[in-house]
Protein backbone atom coordinates (compact mmCIF):
# COMPACT_ATOMS: atom_id res chain seq x y z
CA UNK A 1 0.00 0.00 0.00
CA UNK A 2 1.29 3.25 -0.74
CA UNK A 3 2.90 5.49 2.40
CA UNK A 4 0.47 7.98 1.74
CA UNK A 5 -2.57 6.25 2.87
CA UNK A 6 -0.63 4.35 6.21
CA UNK A 7 -1.31 5.49 9.58
CA UNK A 8 0.62 4.42 12.79
CA UNK A 9 -1.28 5.66 16.00
CA UNK A 10 -0.88 4.76 19.66
CA UNK A 11 -3.32 5.29 22.30
CA UNK A 12 -2.29 6.96 25.60
CA UNK A 13 -3.70 7.88 29.19
CA UNK A 14 -3.79 6.96 32.73
CA UNK A 15 -4.59 3.67 34.33
CA UNK A 16 -8.10 2.72 33.77
CA UNK A 17 -9.35 5.63 31.59
CA UNK A 18 -10.49 3.36 28.68
CA UNK A 19 -7.44 2.68 26.25
CA UNK A 20 -8.37 -1.11 25.36
CA UNK A 21 -11.87 -0.17 25.51
CA UNK A 22 -11.44 1.96 22.76
CA UNK A 23 -8.51 -0.59 21.04
CA UNK A 24 -11.60 -2.74 21.52
CA UNK A 25 -14.17 -0.65 19.68
CA UNK A 26 -11.93 0.38 16.63
CA UNK A 27 -11.26 -3.49 15.95
CA UNK A 28 -15.12 -3.88 15.54
CA UNK A 29 -15.67 -0.51 13.58
CA UNK A 30 -13.36 -1.50 11.11
CA UNK A 31 -14.46 -5.54 10.85
CA UNK A 32 -11.05 -6.75 11.58
CA UNK A 33 -12.84 -9.01 14.61
CA UNK A 34 -15.96 -10.24 14.08
CA UNK A 35 -19.14 -10.12 16.97
CA UNK A 36 -18.27 -13.72 16.98
CA UNK A 37 -14.62 -13.29 17.68
CA UNK A 38 -14.91 -10.69 19.62
CA UNK A 39 -14.40 -10.66 23.78
CA UNK A 40 -13.55 -7.58 25.93
CA UNK A 41 -9.68 -6.72 26.07
CA UNK A 42 -9.58 -8.49 23.10
CA UNK A 43 -5.27 -7.18 22.95
CA UNK A 44 -4.32 -8.34 26.41
CA UNK A 45 -3.43 -11.89 26.00
CA UNK A 46 -2.56 -12.36 29.72
CA UNK A 47 -4.97 -13.88 31.89
CA UNK A 48 -3.22 -11.91 34.92
CA UNK A 49 -4.50 -8.83 32.24
CA UNK A 50 -8.29 -9.33 32.05
CA UNK A 51 -8.23 -10.60 35.79
CA UNK A 52 -6.79 -7.30 36.87
CA UNK A 53 -8.47 -4.95 34.11
CA UNK A 54 -4.73 -3.44 33.35
CA UNK A 55 -2.54 -3.63 30.04
CA UNK A 56 0.91 -5.10 30.94
CA UNK A 57 2.15 -5.10 27.99
CA UNK A 58 1.85 -2.76 24.79
CA UNK A 59 -0.39 -4.73 22.13
CA UNK A 60 -0.71 -3.99 18.74
CA UNK A 61 -3.21 -4.47 15.84
CA UNK A 62 -3.47 -3.81 11.68
CA UNK A 63 -6.79 -2.90 10.65
CA UNK A 64 -8.22 -1.50 7.38
CA UNK A 65 -10.05 1.89 7.10
CA UNK A 66 -12.36 2.96 4.30
CA UNK A 67 -12.71 6.86 4.34
CA UNK A 68 -13.73 8.94 1.07
CA UNK A 69 -13.81 5.47 -0.83
CA UNK A 70 -10.02 5.06 -0.50
CA UNK A 71 -8.99 2.84 1.96
CA UNK A 72 -6.29 3.18 4.93
CA UNK A 73 -4.34 0.75 6.55
CA UNK A 74 -4.38 1.75 10.42
CA UNK A 75 -1.36 0.15 12.39
CA UNK A 76 -2.67 0.52 16.23
CA UNK A 77 -0.62 -0.06 19.38
CA UNK A 78 -2.56 -0.15 22.87
CA UNK A 79 -0.40 1.06 25.55
CA UNK A 80 -0.21 0.19 29.80
CA UNK A 81 -1.27 3.43 31.39
CA UNK A 82 0.35 2.12 34.92
CA UNK A 83 3.65 4.32 35.45
CA UNK A 84 5.29 1.12 36.00
CA UNK A 85 5.40 0.38 32.66
CA UNK A 86 5.95 3.57 30.86
CA UNK A 87 8.96 2.15 29.29
CA UNK A 88 6.17 0.09 27.35
CA UNK A 89 4.92 3.77 26.30
CA UNK A 90 8.12 5.15 25.23
CA UNK A 91 8.94 2.25 22.86
CA UNK A 92 5.27 2.48 21.30
CA UNK A 93 5.13 5.91 20.98
CA UNK A 94 8.62 5.25 18.48
CA UNK A 95 7.00 3.19 16.37
CA UNK A 96 4.69 6.10 15.76
CA UNK A 97 3.38 9.23 14.00
CA UNK A 98 0.68 10.19 16.28
CA UNK A 99 -1.58 9.39 19.52
CA UNK A 100 -4.78 9.67 20.97
CA UNK A 101 -4.81 11.25 24.10
CA UNK A 102 -7.42 9.55 26.17
CA UNK A 103 -9.17 11.65 29.10
CA UNK A 104 -12.18 10.35 31.45
CA UNK A 105 -14.91 12.82 31.20
CA UNK A 106 -15.70 12.23 34.84
CA UNK A 107 -12.08 12.03 36.19
CA UNK A 108 -10.33 15.04 34.49
CA UNK A 109 -6.78 15.04 33.42
CA UNK A 110 -4.48 12.79 35.94
CA UNK A 111 -0.80 12.02 36.83
CA UNK A 112 -0.20 9.67 33.92
CA UNK A 113 -2.17 11.59 31.35
CA UNK A 114 0.44 14.55 31.72
CA UNK A 115 3.30 12.19 31.76
CA UNK A 116 2.37 10.38 28.48
CA UNK A 117 1.60 13.73 26.81
CA UNK A 118 4.80 15.37 27.61
CA UNK A 119 6.39 11.91 26.21
CA UNK A 120 4.55 12.29 23.22
CA UNK A 121 5.40 16.46 22.67
CA UNK A 122 9.00 15.22 22.91
CA UNK A 123 8.48 12.37 20.59
CA UNK A 124 7.39 14.82 17.72
CA UNK A 125 4.08 13.44 17.48
CA UNK A 126 0.26 14.59 16.66
CA UNK A 127 -1.88 14.51 19.47
CA UNK A 128 -5.73 14.24 19.20
CA UNK A 129 -7.47 14.46 22.49
CA UNK A 130 -10.41 12.55 23.09
CA UNK A 131 -13.07 12.48 26.12
CA UNK A 132 -14.09 9.22 27.05
CA UNK A 133 -16.74 8.27 28.74
CA UNK A 134 -19.48 10.67 28.01
CA UNK A 135 -22.22 8.20 28.40
CA UNK A 136 -21.63 8.06 31.97
CA UNK A 137 -24.04 9.87 34.59
CA UNK A 138 -21.13 12.25 36.21
CA UNK A 139 -19.33 13.06 32.51
CA UNK A 140 -18.38 16.63 32.07
CA UNK A 141 -16.95 16.49 28.73
CA UNK A 142 -16.53 19.94 27.93
CA UNK A 143 -14.98 21.11 31.29
CA UNK A 144 -12.36 18.73 30.82
CA UNK A 145 -11.80 19.59 27.28
CA UNK A 146 -10.90 23.41 28.67
CA UNK A 147 -8.43 21.40 31.61
CA UNK A 148 -6.95 19.44 28.62
CA UNK A 149 -6.49 23.02 27.19
CA UNK A 150 -5.20 24.73 30.28
CA UNK A 151 -2.98 22.17 31.33
CA UNK A 152 -1.29 20.81 28.19
CA UNK A 153 -1.91 23.63 25.54
CA UNK A 154 -4.18 21.76 23.32
CA UNK A 155 -7.49 24.05 21.89
CA UNK A 156 -10.46 22.68 23.79
CA UNK A 157 -12.09 22.86 19.99
CA UNK A 158 -10.12 19.93 18.94
CA UNK A 159 -11.24 17.39 21.37
CA UNK A 160 -13.07 14.57 20.42
CA UNK A 161 -16.12 13.48 22.43
CA UNK A 162 -16.57 9.74 22.90
CA UNK A 163 -17.69 6.58 24.33
CA UNK A 164 -15.63 3.31 23.57
CA UNK A 165 -18.54 1.42 26.11
CA UNK A 166 -21.15 2.24 23.38
CA UNK A 167 -19.66 3.68 20.10
CA UNK A 168 -21.09 6.96 20.25
CA UNK A 169 -18.06 9.18 18.55
CA UNK A 170 -16.12 6.13 17.36
CA UNK A 171 -16.57 7.63 13.65
CA UNK A 172 -15.58 11.16 14.64
CA UNK A 173 -12.26 9.22 16.12
CA UNK A 174 -11.49 7.37 12.80
CA UNK A 175 -11.69 10.35 10.85
CA UNK A 176 -9.28 11.81 13.07
CA UNK A 177 -6.79 9.54 12.85
CA UNK A 178 -6.46 9.64 8.76
CA UNK A 179 -6.58 13.66 8.34
CA UNK A 180 -4.92 14.94 11.30
CA UNK A 181 -2.10 12.37 11.96
CA UNK A 182 0.45 12.41 9.11
CA UNK A 183 1.51 9.14 6.94
CA UNK A 184 4.63 7.86 7.63
CA UNK A 185 7.90 9.81 5.90
CA UNK A 186 10.76 7.15 5.11
CA UNK A 187 11.91 5.93 1.76
CA UNK A 188 10.98 2.52 0.22
CA UNK A 189 13.92 2.94 -2.66
CA UNK A 190 16.19 3.52 0.16
CA UNK A 191 18.40 0.47 2.78
CA UNK A 192 16.56 -1.05 4.99
CA UNK A 193 16.27 0.72 8.70
CA UNK A 194 13.97 -1.49 10.89
CA UNK A 195 13.65 -1.11 14.58
CA UNK A 196 13.05 -3.76 17.06
CA UNK A 197 10.51 -2.02 19.18
CA UNK A 198 9.37 -5.26 21.18
CA UNK A 199 10.18 -9.11 21.33
CA UNK A 200 8.81 -11.91 22.76
CA UNK A 201 9.41 -15.76 22.86
CA UNK A 202 7.72 -18.52 21.00
CA UNK A 203 8.33 -21.73 22.60
CA UNK A 204 8.11 -23.44 19.13
CA UNK A 205 9.70 -21.09 16.86
CA UNK A 206 11.82 -18.91 19.02
CA UNK A 207 12.29 -14.80 19.13
CA UNK A 208 9.77 -12.69 17.52
CA UNK A 209 10.67 -9.43 16.83
CA UNK A 210 8.35 -6.55 16.33
CA UNK A 211 9.09 -4.09 13.68
CA UNK A 212 8.64 -0.65 12.53
CA UNK A 213 10.09 -0.20 8.78
CA UNK A 214 12.00 3.68 8.17
CA UNK A 215 13.44 3.33 5.41
CA UNK A 216 13.45 0.08 2.56
CA UNK A 217 11.89 -3.03 2.13
CA UNK A 218 12.62 -6.20 3.81
CA UNK A 219 11.05 -9.69 2.34
CA UNK A 220 11.00 -12.74 3.34
CA UNK A 221 14.69 -15.20 2.30
CA UNK A 222 16.81 -11.94 3.48
CA UNK A 223 19.97 -12.41 5.25
CA UNK A 224 19.43 -9.78 7.69
CA UNK A 225 21.69 -8.15 10.01
CA UNK A 226 21.29 -6.42 13.92
CA UNK A 227 23.72 -3.62 14.15
CA UNK A 228 23.89 -3.76 17.84
CA UNK A 229 25.22 -7.08 18.03
CA UNK A 230 26.36 -7.80 14.77
CA UNK A 231 24.48 -10.99 14.33
CA UNK A 232 23.38 -11.94 10.90
CA UNK A 233 19.91 -13.96 10.48
CA UNK A 234 17.40 -15.26 7.67
CA UNK A 235 14.31 -14.04 7.34
CA UNK A 236 11.90 -17.14 7.95
CA UNK A 237 8.78 -15.35 8.38
CA UNK A 238 7.13 -11.82 7.92
CA UNK A 239 4.06 -11.23 8.97
CA UNK A 240 1.21 -8.62 10.67
CA UNK A 241 -1.18 -8.24 13.38
CA UNK A 242 -4.13 -8.29 12.39
CA UNK A 243 -4.91 -8.85 15.07
CA UNK A 244 -3.99 -12.63 14.76
CA UNK A 245 -0.52 -13.32 13.01
CA UNK A 246 -0.71 -13.01 9.08
CA UNK A 247 2.32 -14.09 6.73
CA UNK A 248 2.62 -11.32 4.21
CA UNK A 249 5.84 -11.30 1.71
CA UNK A 250 7.41 -7.87 2.54
CA UNK A 251 6.90 -5.16 4.93
CA UNK A 252 8.01 -1.47 3.17
CA UNK A 253 8.70 1.55 4.66
CA UNK A 254 6.16 2.90 6.87
CA UNK A 255 4.88 -0.31 7.97
CA UNK A 256 4.54 -2.54 11.46
CA UNK A 257 4.91 -6.04 11.37
CA UNK A 258 6.81 -9.00 13.28
CA UNK A 259 9.47 -11.21 12.12
CA UNK A 260 10.66 -14.86 12.63
CA UNK A 261 14.34 -15.45 11.85
CA UNK A 262 14.92 -18.59 13.99
CA UNK A 263 16.54 -16.37 16.77
CA UNK A 264 16.58 -18.83 19.51
CA UNK A 265 17.08 -16.89 22.82
CA UNK A 266 15.95 -13.13 23.53
CA UNK A 267 19.56 -12.99 24.82
CA UNK A 268 20.52 -12.07 20.96
CA UNK A 269 18.15 -9.66 20.25
CA UNK A 270 18.36 -5.70 21.86
CA UNK A 271 14.57 -3.72 22.10
CA UNK A 272 16.20 -0.67 20.04
CA UNK A 273 18.50 -2.42 17.83
CA UNK A 274 18.32 -1.51 14.03
CA UNK A 275 18.03 -3.86 11.68
CA UNK A 276 19.25 -4.08 8.07
CA UNK A 277 20.37 -6.21 4.85
CA UNK A 278 23.44 -8.40 5.12
CA UNK A 279 24.30 -7.59 1.66
CA UNK A 280 23.39 -3.53 1.44
CA UNK A 281 23.90 -2.78 4.82
CA UNK A 282 23.20 0.76 6.15
CA UNK A 283 25.44 2.61 8.32
CA UNK A 284 23.21 4.91 10.23
CA UNK A 285 21.28 3.06 12.96
CA UNK A 286 17.94 4.41 14.48
CA UNK A 287 17.92 6.31 18.06
CA UNK A 288 16.70 3.23 19.43
CA UNK A 289 15.92 3.43 23.46
CA UNK A 290 17.22 3.49 26.65
CA UNK A 291 17.22 0.10 28.31
CA UNK A 292 14.45 0.32 30.97
CA UNK A 293 15.83 0.92 34.61
CA UNK A 294 14.84 -1.24 37.17
CA UNK A 295 14.20 0.81 40.55
CA UNK A 296 12.64 -1.94 43.00
CA UNK A 297 14.97 -5.08 43.99
CA UNK A 298 13.68 -7.93 46.49
CA UNK A 299 15.69 -11.62 46.64
CA UNK A 300 13.38 -15.12 45.70
CA UNK A 301 14.04 -17.65 47.49
CA UNK A 302 12.72 -21.66 47.39
CA UNK A 303 9.73 -22.07 49.57
CA UNK A 304 9.00 -25.44 50.69
CA UNK A 305 8.76 -27.83 48.39
CA UNK A 306 11.14 -25.85 45.62
CA UNK A 307 15.00 -25.97 44.72
CA UNK A 308 17.31 -22.92 43.67
CA UNK A 309 17.45 -25.05 40.46
CA UNK A 310 13.77 -25.03 39.77
CA UNK A 311 13.46 -21.41 40.57
CA UNK A 312 16.22 -20.37 38.17
CA UNK A 313 14.30 -22.54 35.22
CA UNK A 314 11.11 -20.59 36.07
CA UNK A 315 12.95 -17.15 36.15
CA UNK A 316 14.95 -18.08 33.20
CA UNK A 317 11.45 -18.75 31.29
CA UNK A 318 10.08 -15.88 32.58
CA UNK A 319 12.57 -13.51 31.07
CA UNK A 320 12.12 -14.95 27.74
CA UNK A 321 8.99 -13.17 27.64
CA UNK A 322 9.69 -10.08 30.24
CA UNK A 323 13.33 -8.90 29.63
CA UNK A 324 12.61 -5.79 31.66
CA UNK A 325 13.60 -7.46 34.84
CA UNK A 326 16.50 -8.45 36.17
CA UNK A 327 17.94 -11.65 38.28
CA UNK A 328 21.03 -13.00 39.36
CA UNK A 329 22.71 -15.29 42.02
CA UNK A 330 22.58 -14.31 45.92
CA UNK A 331 22.84 -16.52 49.14
CA UNK A 332 21.87 -16.01 52.51
CA UNK A 333 22.69 -17.70 55.88
CA UNK A 334 18.82 -18.02 56.99
CA UNK A 335 17.43 -18.43 53.17
CA UNK A 336 20.02 -20.30 51.56
CA UNK A 337 20.41 -19.97 47.72
CA UNK A 338 18.34 -17.76 45.85
CA UNK A 339 18.40 -14.75 43.70
CA UNK A 340 17.89 -11.41 43.81
CA UNK A 341 15.97 -9.78 41.09
CA UNK A 342 15.35 -6.17 40.20
CA UNK A 343 11.71 -4.50 38.90
CA UNK A 344 10.31 -1.23 36.94
CA UNK A 345 7.97 -1.03 40.17
CA UNK A 346 6.24 -2.49 42.94
CA UNK A 347 3.29 -4.02 40.69
CA UNK A 348 5.70 -5.52 38.04
CA UNK A 349 7.50 -7.00 40.84
CA UNK A 350 3.69 -8.59 41.95
CA UNK A 351 3.00 -9.31 38.67
CA UNK A 352 6.17 -11.74 38.00
CA UNK A 353 5.72 -12.78 41.45
CA UNK A 354 2.01 -13.86 40.41
CA UNK A 355 3.66 -15.60 37.18
CA UNK A 356 6.32 -17.51 38.98
CA UNK A 357 3.22 -19.15 41.33
CA UNK A 358 1.04 -19.95 38.72
CA UNK A 359 3.28 -20.61 35.11
CA UNK A 360 6.02 -22.73 37.24
CA UNK A 361 4.11 -23.93 40.10
CA UNK A 362 6.88 -22.09 42.33
CA UNK A 363 6.43 -21.61 46.04
CA UNK A 364 8.53 -18.60 46.44
CA UNK A 365 9.87 -16.70 49.73
CA UNK A 366 10.39 -13.07 48.58
CA UNK A 367 12.26 -10.62 50.96
CA UNK A 368 11.45 -7.10 51.18
CA UNK A 369 11.33 -4.61 48.44
CA UNK A 370 14.67 -2.44 48.24
CA UNK A 371 16.02 0.26 46.03
CA UNK A 372 19.28 1.32 44.66
CA UNK A 373 21.50 3.03 46.89
CA UNK A 374 25.32 4.87 46.00
CA UNK A 375 27.83 4.65 48.25
CA UNK A 376 30.65 6.99 48.22
CA UNK A 377 33.83 5.37 49.58
CA UNK A 378 36.84 7.06 51.62
CA UNK A 379 39.11 6.32 48.21
CA UNK A 380 36.66 8.09 46.26
CA UNK A 381 34.88 5.15 44.45
CA UNK A 382 31.35 5.35 43.84
CA UNK A 383 29.61 1.82 43.79
CA UNK A 384 25.95 0.88 43.73
CA UNK A 385 24.04 -1.63 45.92
CA UNK A 386 20.76 -3.12 45.58
CA UNK A 387 20.17 -4.34 49.52
CA UNK A 388 21.71 -2.78 52.53
CA UNK A 389 23.59 -6.79 53.22
CA UNK A 390 25.67 -5.54 50.11
CA UNK A 391 26.91 -2.79 52.32
CA UNK A 392 30.54 -2.85 52.75
CA UNK A 393 32.50 -1.97 56.39
CA UNK A 394 31.06 1.47 57.79
CA UNK A 395 34.84 2.83 58.01
CA UNK A 396 34.79 2.58 54.67
CA UNK A 397 31.81 4.78 53.59
CA UNK A 398 32.21 8.36 53.12
CA UNK A 399 28.33 9.25 52.36
CA UNK A 400 25.52 7.03 51.08
CA UNK A 401 23.01 8.91 48.55
CA UNK A 402 19.34 7.58 47.80
CA UNK A 403 17.32 8.03 44.83
CA UNK A 404 15.02 10.87 44.34
CA UNK A 405 12.12 11.15 42.40
CA UNK A 406 10.05 14.11 40.47
CA UNK A 407 6.86 13.50 41.49
CA UNK A 408 3.14 15.49 40.49
CA UNK A 409 0.54 14.84 42.12
CA UNK A 410 -2.97 15.55 41.54
CA UNK A 411 -5.30 16.05 44.16
CA UNK A 412 -8.54 17.88 45.05
CA UNK A 413 -8.17 21.31 46.17
CA UNK A 414 -9.38 20.06 49.42
CA UNK A 415 -6.83 18.05 49.96
CA UNK A 416 -4.03 19.70 49.79
CA UNK A 417 -3.14 20.38 52.75
CA UNK A 418 -3.22 16.80 54.11
CA UNK A 419 -0.94 15.40 51.29
CA UNK A 420 1.39 18.34 51.95
CA UNK A 421 1.73 17.18 55.01
CA UNK A 422 2.28 13.93 53.96
CA UNK A 423 4.58 14.88 51.54
CA UNK A 424 6.99 16.69 54.27
CA UNK A 425 6.67 13.10 56.64
CA UNK A 426 8.21 11.51 54.04
CA UNK A 427 10.99 13.65 53.79
CA UNK A 428 9.86 15.61 50.53
CA UNK A 429 10.61 19.04 49.38
CA UNK A 430 8.10 21.15 47.85
CA UNK A 431 8.54 22.61 44.17
CA UNK A 432 5.64 24.06 43.06
CA UNK A 433 1.44 23.90 43.13
CA UNK A 434 -0.54 24.73 39.91
CA UNK A 435 -4.15 24.76 39.77
CA UNK A 436 -5.68 22.75 36.81
CA UNK A 437 -9.28 23.83 37.85
CA UNK A 438 -10.84 25.85 40.99
CA UNK A 439 -11.36 22.06 42.40
CA UNK A 440 -8.26 20.19 41.40
CA UNK A 441 -4.63 21.30 42.24
CA UNK A 442 -1.30 19.49 41.15
CA UNK A 443 1.61 19.60 43.64
CA UNK A 444 5.27 18.82 42.86
CA UNK A 445 7.21 17.82 45.13
CA UNK A 446 11.26 15.82 45.35
CA UNK A 447 10.79 12.50 47.28
CA UNK A 448 12.90 9.43 48.61
CA UNK A 449 11.98 6.52 46.06
CA UNK A 450 12.31 4.71 49.46
CA UNK A 451 9.76 6.46 51.20
CA UNK A 452 7.20 6.17 48.52
CA UNK A 453 7.83 3.02 47.62
CA UNK A 454 5.38 0.85 49.48
CA UNK A 455 2.12 2.64 51.27
CA UNK A 456 2.62 6.09 49.96
CA UNK A 457 0.02 5.59 46.81
CA UNK A 458 -2.23 3.74 49.29
CA UNK A 459 -2.67 6.74 51.52
CA UNK A 460 -2.87 9.35 49.04
CA UNK A 461 -5.82 7.27 47.58
CA UNK A 462 -7.14 7.61 51.09
CA UNK A 463 -6.88 11.30 52.23
CA UNK A 464 -7.98 11.98 48.69
CA UNK A 465 -11.22 9.72 48.85
CA UNK A 466 -9.67 8.17 46.26
CA UNK A 467 -9.03 11.11 43.55
CA UNK A 468 -5.21 11.73 43.86
CA UNK A 469 -3.09 10.57 41.80
CA UNK A 470 0.76 10.28 40.91
CA UNK A 471 3.15 9.87 38.67
CA UNK A 472 7.17 10.25 38.94
CA UNK A 473 10.06 9.93 37.38
CA UNK A 474 13.86 9.62 39.23
CA UNK A 475 16.08 12.79 38.57
CA UNK A 476 19.04 11.39 40.08
CA UNK A 477 20.83 10.82 43.64
CA UNK A 478 21.03 12.60 46.89
CA UNK A 479 23.66 12.27 50.00
CA UNK A 480 21.82 12.32 53.34
CA UNK A 481 21.78 11.13 57.51
CA UNK A 482 21.43 7.27 55.76
CA UNK A 483 22.43 4.62 58.30
CA UNK A 484 22.69 0.32 57.74
CA UNK A 485 20.05 -1.34 60.78
CA UNK A 486 20.49 -4.50 61.16
CA UNK A 487 17.98 -7.10 62.78
CA UNK A 488 19.30 -9.67 64.70
CA UNK A 489 17.20 -12.73 65.68
CA UNK A 490 18.62 -15.01 67.98
CA UNK A 491 21.81 -13.09 68.17
CA UNK A 492 22.25 -13.93 64.81
CA UNK A 493 22.21 -10.99 62.21
CA UNK A 494 19.89 -11.99 58.97
CA UNK A 495 20.90 -10.15 56.23
CA UNK A 496 17.35 -10.36 54.35
CA UNK A 497 15.98 -8.62 57.40
CA UNK A 498 18.47 -5.66 57.42
CA UNK A 499 17.26 -2.08 55.75
CA UNK A 500 18.96 1.22 55.32
CA UNK A 501 17.01 4.15 57.12
CA UNK A 502 16.86 7.71 57.58
CA UNK A 503 19.50 8.05 60.66
CA UNK A 504 16.48 10.58 62.64
CA UNK A 505 13.98 8.00 62.04
CA UNK A 506 16.17 4.70 63.15
CA UNK A 507 14.93 4.31 66.29
CA UNK A 508 11.62 4.46 65.91
CA UNK A 509 11.48 2.76 62.78
CA UNK A 510 13.48 -0.13 64.65
CA UNK A 511 10.81 -0.43 67.88
CA UNK A 512 8.33 -0.93 65.38
CA UNK A 513 9.85 -3.29 63.44
CA UNK A 514 10.92 -5.51 66.08
CA UNK A 515 7.25 -5.54 67.69
CA UNK A 516 6.22 -6.49 64.23
CA UNK A 517 8.22 -9.30 64.06
CA UNK A 518 7.18 -10.64 67.15
CA UNK A 519 4.23 -11.03 66.14
CA UNK A 520 5.03 -12.44 63.04
CA UNK A 521 7.51 -15.28 63.94
CA UNK A 522 5.74 -17.68 65.58
CA UNK A 523 7.09 -18.83 69.53
CA UNK A 524 9.39 -21.69 69.92
CA UNK A 525 10.46 -23.63 72.99
CA UNK A 526 12.94 -21.09 74.33
CA UNK A 527 13.19 -17.41 74.90
CA UNK A 528 13.84 -15.64 71.40
CA UNK A 529 15.29 -11.86 71.44
CA UNK A 530 14.52 -9.89 68.12
CA UNK A 531 16.99 -6.91 68.00
CA UNK A 532 17.26 -3.96 65.95
CA UNK A 533 21.01 -2.54 66.06
CA UNK A 534 23.38 0.13 63.96
CA UNK A 535 26.76 -0.73 64.59
CA UNK A 536 27.12 -2.15 67.78
CA UNK A 537 24.19 -0.29 69.49
CA UNK A 538 21.23 -2.51 69.70
CA UNK A 539 18.26 0.29 69.34
CA UNK A 540 15.11 -1.67 69.97
CA UNK A 541 14.19 -5.13 71.70
CA UNK A 542 11.79 -7.47 71.75
CA UNK A 543 11.59 -11.13 73.16
CA UNK A 544 9.26 -13.68 71.99
CA UNK A 545 8.49 -15.93 75.19
CA UNK A 546 9.21 -19.73 74.67
CA UNK A 547 6.50 -22.75 75.18
CA UNK A 548 6.09 -23.33 79.07
CA UNK A 549 5.61 -26.55 80.21
CA UNK A 550 4.84 -27.38 83.27
CA UNK A 551 7.14 -29.88 84.80
CA UNK A 552 6.51 -29.83 88.44
CA UNK A 553 2.56 -30.90 87.38
CA UNK A 554 3.42 -34.85 88.69
CA UNK A 555 5.16 -33.55 91.90
CA UNK A 556 3.31 -33.09 94.85
CA UNK A 557 4.72 -32.39 98.36
CA UNK A 558 7.86 -33.19 99.52
CA UNK A 559 10.59 -31.62 100.08
CA UNK A 560 10.92 -28.42 97.75
CA UNK A 561 14.90 -29.42 96.42
CA UNK A 562 12.86 -31.81 94.37
CA UNK A 563 11.10 -29.10 92.64
CA UNK A 564 14.00 -27.20 92.42
CA UNK A 565 16.37 -29.67 90.54
CA UNK A 566 13.74 -30.76 87.80
CA UNK A 567 13.05 -26.67 87.12
CA UNK A 568 17.31 -26.26 86.87
CA UNK A 569 17.04 -29.03 84.72
CA UNK A 570 14.30 -27.89 82.47
CA UNK A 571 16.53 -24.16 82.69
CA UNK A 572 19.02 -26.07 81.03
CA UNK A 573 17.78 -27.66 78.52
CA UNK A 574 16.19 -24.86 77.28
CA UNK A 575 19.57 -23.55 77.40
CA UNK A 576 21.24 -25.59 75.46
CA UNK A 577 17.51 -26.01 72.62
CA UNK A 578 18.90 -22.26 71.73
CA UNK A 579 22.26 -22.65 71.43
CA UNK A 580 21.82 -24.95 68.79
CA UNK A 581 18.03 -24.45 67.74
CA UNK A 582 17.16 -22.53 64.61
CA UNK A 583 14.14 -20.25 64.62
CA UNK A 584 11.88 -20.64 61.39
CA UNK A 585 11.53 -17.47 59.96
CA UNK A 586 7.92 -17.02 57.96
CA UNK A 587 7.09 -15.21 55.04
CA UNK A 588 5.28 -12.55 56.62
CA UNK A 589 8.60 -11.40 58.61
CA UNK A 590 10.22 -10.19 55.70
CA UNK A 591 7.51 -8.53 54.68
CA UNK A 592 7.39 -6.89 57.71
CA UNK A 593 9.77 -4.62 57.18
CA UNK A 594 8.24 -2.62 54.51
CA UNK A 595 5.97 -0.42 56.92
CA UNK A 596 7.80 3.17 56.87
CA UNK A 597 5.79 4.84 59.20
CA UNK A 598 2.33 4.58 60.50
Amino acid sequence: MDQKYIRNFSVIAHIDHGKSTLADRILVQTGAVSAREFREQFLDDMDLEREMGITIKANRATVRYEFDGQEYMLNLIDTPGHVDFHYEVSRALAACEGVLLLVDATQGVQAQTVANAYKAVDANLTIIPVVNKIDLAGAVPEDVALEIEHVLGIPADETIFTSAKTGQGIDEVMRAIVERIPPPAGRRDARLRAMVYDAKTDVHRGVICHLRVFDGRIRKGDKIRFLATGAHFVVAELGKFMPQHRPVETLAAGEVGYLYANIRTINEVHIGDTVTLSKDPSDDPLPGYVPPQQMVFCDFYPGPGSTAGDLRKAMEDLWLNDSSFTFEPVSSDALGLGFRCGFLGLLHMKIVQERLEREADIDAVQTAPTVTYELMLTDGQVRRIESASDMPDPSMIAEIREPIVHANIIVPASSLGAIMQMSEDRRGRYKATEYLSPTRAMLTYELPLSEILYDFYDKLKSATQGYGTMNYELTGFRADKLVKMNILVNGRPVDALSVIVHRDKAEARGRRLAKRLSKAIARHQFAIPIQAAIGGKIIARETIKPFRKDVTAKLYGGDVTRKMKVLERQKRGKRRMKSVGSVEIPQEAFMAVLDPGE
